[in-house]
């Protein structure tokens, strides 16, 4: 299910990321940085267990996880949040809930192209990845 969405994916564009991180109560500074990184998510699979690395300059995250299963995550942000992966078609849906606040992370794959759209509330950001060769 999440084999179609292995691969290094690197960002290419971004719309709206700022209005994103405000919307989560990411500082000023950090912001500024997030803006200008250009970040490089890796996808792989082993067994059951699915791994998401996002490298950049700035910071290295990772999460692993079961598909359909709840864990903890720490985001790059630092936020402490409840996170839950699903495969629907050709998009990875990945829910944060915290306090009582929810964001969605849906990746879709078109051929080597990978649209991450970032929901909070009404505010909506699109970050466009290319598959790396």
């Amino acid at each position: 299910m999440a084999e179609a969405f292995v691969g290094t994916w690197n960002l290419k564009e971004s719309k709206n990321f700022d209005e994103y991180m405000k919307a989560l109560g990411v500082g000023f500074a950090t912001r500024q940085v997030g803006n200008m990184t250009k970040p490089s998510t890796i996808i792989s699979v082993d067994g059951d267990v699915v791994t998401l690395k996002t490298v950049s300059t700035f910071k290295t995250t990772e999460i692993k996880f079961k598909l359909g299963e709840e864990f903890d995550e720490t985001t790059a942000d630092d936020r402490k949040v409840k996170s839950l992966l699903t495969v629907d078609g050709n998009k990875l849906i990945h829910i944060q809930k915290w306090e009582d606040k929810e964001t969605s992370l849906v990746r879709e794959i078109d051929g080597n192209n990978l649209t991450l759209t970032l929901t909070l509330g009404d505010v909506v950001c699109t970050r466009s990845y290319v598959k790396a060769e």
